[in-house]
Protein backbone atom coordinates (compact mmCIF):
# COMPACT_ATOMS: atom_id res chain seq x y z
CA UNK A 1 0.00 0.00 0.00
CA UNK A 2 1.31 3.45 -0.86
CA UNK A 3 2.18 5.73 2.04
CA UNK A 4 0.66 9.13 2.53
CA UNK A 5 2.86 12.05 1.63
CA UNK A 6 3.05 14.65 4.37
CA UNK A 7 3.99 18.33 4.12
CA UNK A 8 7.49 19.31 5.14
CA UNK A 9 7.86 19.85 8.91
CA UNK A 10 8.15 23.63 8.54
CA UNK A 11 4.90 23.75 6.55
CA UNK A 12 6.65 24.57 3.28
CA UNK A 13 6.13 22.50 0.18
CA UNK A 14 8.87 19.99 -0.52
CA UNK A 15 11.04 20.80 -3.50
CA UNK A 16 11.06 17.85 -5.84
CA UNK A 17 12.20 17.29 -9.39
CA UNK A 18 9.35 17.23 -11.95
CA UNK A 19 9.72 13.46 -12.23
CA UNK A 20 9.58 12.94 -8.47
CA UNK A 21 6.67 15.36 -8.11
CA UNK A 22 4.67 13.52 -10.77
CA UNK A 23 5.47 10.22 -9.09
CA UNK A 24 4.33 11.66 -5.75
CA UNK A 25 1.02 12.78 -7.25
CA UNK A 26 0.35 9.46 -8.98
CA UNK A 27 1.21 7.37 -5.91
CA UNK A 28 -0.92 9.66 -3.74
CA UNK A 29 -3.82 9.48 -6.20
CA UNK A 30 -3.72 5.67 -6.21
CA UNK A 31 -4.08 5.56 -2.44
CA UNK A 32 -6.62 8.41 -2.41
CA UNK A 33 -8.93 6.86 -5.01
CA UNK A 34 -8.60 3.48 -3.28
CA UNK A 35 -9.87 5.06 -0.08
CA UNK A 36 -12.63 7.34 -1.38
CA UNK A 37 -13.24 6.42 -5.02
CA UNK A 38 -12.87 8.49 -8.16
CA UNK A 39 -15.47 10.91 -6.79
CA UNK A 40 -12.86 12.26 -4.39
CA UNK A 41 -11.98 15.91 -4.96
CA UNK A 42 -8.57 16.91 -6.29
CA UNK A 43 -8.56 19.71 -3.72
CA UNK A 44 -8.50 17.16 -0.92
CA UNK A 45 -5.86 15.10 -2.73
CA UNK A 46 -3.64 18.18 -3.05
CA UNK A 47 -4.05 18.88 0.66
CA UNK A 48 -3.04 15.33 1.52
CA UNK A 49 0.04 15.66 -0.64
CA UNK A 50 0.96 19.01 0.86
CA UNK A 51 0.80 20.81 -2.49
CA UNK A 52 -1.49 23.36 -4.09
CA UNK A 53 -4.29 22.38 -6.42
CA UNK A 54 -2.83 24.55 -9.24
CA UNK A 55 0.45 22.61 -8.92
CA UNK A 56 -1.44 19.33 -9.23
CA UNK A 57 -3.18 20.64 -12.35
CA UNK A 58 0.17 21.61 -13.81
CA UNK A 59 0.92 17.89 -14.07
CA UNK A 60 -2.62 16.69 -14.72
CA UNK A 61 -4.73 19.49 -16.28
CA UNK A 62 -8.00 17.63 -15.69
CA UNK A 63 -9.10 15.14 -13.05
CA UNK A 64 -9.88 12.60 -15.78
CA UNK A 65 -6.23 12.80 -16.89
CA UNK A 66 -5.22 11.71 -13.41
CA UNK A 67 -7.80 8.91 -13.36
CA UNK A 68 -6.47 7.67 -16.70
CA UNK A 69 -2.92 7.67 -15.36
CA UNK A 70 -4.06 5.68 -12.32
CA UNK A 71 -5.78 3.20 -14.67
CA UNK A 72 -2.59 2.80 -16.68
CA UNK A 73 -0.50 2.31 -13.54
CA UNK A 74 -2.79 0.04 -11.54
CA UNK A 75 -4.53 -2.00 -14.25
CA UNK A 76 -2.62 -1.98 -17.55
CA UNK A 77 0.81 -1.63 -15.98
CA UNK A 78 0.38 -4.72 -13.81
CA UNK A 79 -0.73 -7.01 -16.62
CA UNK A 80 2.15 -9.25 -17.76
CA UNK A 81 2.36 -10.43 -21.33
CA UNK A 82 4.11 -13.62 -20.19
CA UNK A 83 0.92 -14.71 -18.44
CA UNK A 84 -0.63 -15.41 -21.83
CA UNK A 85 2.38 -17.55 -22.75
CA UNK A 86 2.05 -19.40 -19.43
CA UNK A 87 -1.62 -20.23 -20.04
CA UNK A 88 -0.92 -21.61 -23.51
CA UNK A 89 2.19 -23.65 -22.58
CA UNK A 90 0.98 -27.20 -23.23
CA UNK A 91 4.20 -28.75 -21.97
CA UNK A 92 2.61 -28.43 -18.50
CA UNK A 93 -0.78 -29.68 -17.24
CA UNK A 94 -3.53 -27.06 -17.44
CA UNK A 95 -4.16 -27.29 -13.70
CA UNK A 96 -0.51 -26.43 -13.01
CA UNK A 97 -0.61 -23.51 -15.42
CA UNK A 98 -3.77 -22.02 -13.90
CA UNK A 99 -2.45 -22.33 -10.35
CA UNK A 100 0.85 -20.69 -11.33
CA UNK A 101 -1.00 -17.89 -13.12
CA UNK A 102 -3.37 -17.11 -10.27
CA UNK A 103 -0.64 -17.20 -7.65
CA UNK A 104 1.30 -14.61 -9.65
CA UNK A 105 -1.79 -12.60 -10.62
CA UNK A 106 -3.04 -12.45 -7.03
CA UNK A 107 0.32 -11.33 -5.70
CA UNK A 108 1.04 -8.65 -8.33
CA UNK A 109 -2.45 -7.45 -9.24
CA UNK A 110 -5.15 -8.08 -6.67
CA UNK A 111 -3.88 -5.62 -4.09
CA UNK A 112 -5.81 -3.37 -1.70
CA UNK A 113 -5.58 -0.45 -4.16
CA UNK A 114 -6.52 -2.53 -7.22
CA UNK A 115 -9.61 -4.11 -5.69
CA UNK A 116 -10.96 -0.93 -4.14
CA UNK A 117 -10.36 1.28 -7.19
CA UNK A 118 -11.96 -1.36 -9.41
CA UNK A 119 -15.06 -1.61 -7.21
CA UNK A 120 -15.41 2.16 -6.78
CA UNK A 121 -15.02 2.65 -10.54
CA UNK A 122 -17.75 0.11 -11.27
CA UNK A 123 -20.19 1.80 -8.90
CA UNK A 124 -19.39 5.18 -10.44
CA UNK A 125 -19.99 3.88 -13.97
CA UNK A 126 -16.40 4.58 -15.02
CA UNK A 127 -15.14 3.03 -18.24
CA UNK A 128 -12.23 1.39 -16.39
CA UNK A 129 -14.11 -1.82 -15.67
CA UNK A 130 -15.36 -2.39 -19.21
CA UNK A 131 -11.91 -1.81 -20.64
CA UNK A 132 -10.30 -4.16 -18.16
CA UNK A 133 -12.89 -6.84 -18.85
CA UNK A 134 -12.01 -6.61 -22.54
CA UNK A 135 -8.35 -7.12 -21.59
CA UNK A 136 -9.29 -10.13 -19.45
CA UNK A 137 -11.40 -11.72 -22.16
CA UNK A 138 -8.66 -11.41 -24.75
CA UNK A 139 -5.67 -12.17 -22.54
CA UNK A 140 -7.10 -14.72 -20.12
CA UNK A 141 -10.64 -16.02 -20.58
CA UNK A 142 -10.50 -16.96 -24.26
CA UNK A 143 -7.05 -18.57 -23.85
CA UNK A 144 -8.36 -20.54 -20.84
CA UNK A 145 -11.37 -21.72 -22.87
CA UNK A 146 -9.01 -22.76 -25.66
CA UNK A 147 -6.88 -24.78 -23.24
CA UNK A 148 -9.93 -26.38 -21.61
CA UNK A 149 -11.02 -27.47 -25.10
CA UNK A 150 -7.60 -29.02 -25.72
CA UNK A 151 -7.49 -30.77 -22.32
CA UNK A 152 -10.99 -32.16 -22.88
CA UNK A 153 -10.24 -33.33 -26.41
CA UNK A 154 -12.76 -30.89 -27.90
CA UNK A 155 -12.51 -29.15 -31.29
CA UNK A 156 -10.28 -26.06 -31.31
CA UNK A 157 -11.86 -22.58 -31.52
CA UNK A 158 -10.69 -22.37 -35.13
CA UNK A 159 -13.08 -25.23 -35.93
CA UNK A 160 -15.92 -24.44 -33.51
CA UNK A 161 -16.34 -20.98 -32.01
CA UNK A 162 -16.11 -20.63 -28.24
CA UNK A 163 -19.60 -20.29 -26.76
CA UNK A 164 -20.79 -17.74 -24.24
CA UNK A 165 -21.28 -20.54 -21.70
CA UNK A 166 -17.64 -21.51 -22.05
CA UNK A 167 -16.64 -17.92 -21.38
CA UNK A 168 -18.88 -17.97 -18.30
CA UNK A 169 -17.13 -21.14 -17.10
CA UNK A 170 -13.77 -19.37 -17.35
CA UNK A 171 -15.31 -16.45 -15.45
CA UNK A 172 -16.31 -18.85 -12.67
CA UNK A 173 -12.66 -19.68 -12.00
CA UNK A 174 -11.61 -16.04 -12.15
CA UNK A 175 -14.53 -14.73 -10.11
CA UNK A 176 -13.84 -17.12 -7.24
CA UNK A 177 -10.27 -15.80 -6.90
CA UNK A 178 -11.41 -12.20 -7.34
CA UNK A 179 -14.13 -12.51 -4.69
CA UNK A 180 -11.62 -13.76 -2.13
CA UNK A 181 -9.97 -10.33 -2.30
CA UNK A 182 -13.31 -8.49 -2.34
CA UNK A 183 -14.12 -10.16 0.97
CA UNK A 184 -10.67 -9.28 2.28
CA UNK A 185 -10.41 -5.63 1.17
CA UNK A 186 -14.03 -4.48 0.76
CA UNK A 187 -16.04 -6.43 3.32
CA UNK A 188 -13.01 -6.95 5.60
CA UNK A 189 -14.20 -10.40 6.60
CA UNK A 190 -12.02 -13.44 7.41
CA UNK A 191 -10.63 -15.36 4.45
CA UNK A 192 -8.65 -18.59 4.16
CA UNK A 193 -5.17 -17.63 5.45
CA UNK A 194 -3.34 -20.02 3.10
CA UNK A 195 -3.83 -18.26 -0.24
CA UNK A 196 -1.87 -20.89 -2.21
CA UNK A 197 -4.08 -23.65 -0.83
CA UNK A 198 -7.20 -21.62 -1.63
CA UNK A 199 -6.09 -21.02 -5.22
CA UNK A 200 -5.27 -24.71 -5.78
CA UNK A 201 -8.59 -25.79 -4.27
CA UNK A 202 -10.54 -23.25 -6.33
CA UNK A 203 -8.85 -24.27 -9.58
CA UNK A 204 -9.51 -27.94 -8.84
CA UNK A 205 -13.20 -27.43 -8.10
CA UNK A 206 -13.93 -25.15 -11.04
CA UNK A 207 -11.60 -26.66 -13.65
CA UNK A 208 -12.85 -30.19 -13.03
CA UNK A 209 -16.40 -29.00 -13.64
CA UNK A 210 -15.45 -27.16 -16.82
CA UNK A 211 -13.65 -30.21 -18.20
CA UNK A 212 -16.50 -32.56 -17.31
CA UNK A 213 -19.14 -30.38 -18.97
CA UNK A 214 -16.96 -29.93 -22.06
CA UNK A 215 -16.53 -33.70 -22.39
CA UNK A 216 -20.27 -34.25 -21.93
CA UNK A 217 -20.96 -31.69 -24.63
CA UNK A 218 -18.58 -33.45 -27.01
CA UNK A 219 -20.20 -36.83 -26.33
CA UNK A 220 -23.69 -35.43 -26.84
CA UNK A 221 -22.67 -33.81 -30.13
CA UNK A 222 -21.05 -37.03 -31.35
CA UNK A 223 -24.22 -39.01 -30.54
CA UNK A 224 -26.31 -36.43 -32.38
CA UNK A 225 -24.09 -36.73 -35.47
CA UNK A 226 -24.23 -40.56 -35.41
CA UNK A 227 -28.00 -40.57 -34.98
Amino acid sequence: MATKTKPAPDGKRQRLSPEDRERQIVDGAIQFFAEVGSGGQTRELAQRLGITQPLLYRYFPAKQDLIERVYEEVFIGRWKGEWEDLISDRTKPLRERLIAFYEDYARDTLTYEWIRIYMFAGLAGEDINRRYIQLLEKGLLIPVCTEVRDAAGAPSPTDVAISSLEIEAAWNIHAAIFYYFVRKYIYQTPVEPDLAAYIADTVDRTLDGALAITRETIAAEQQRVVA
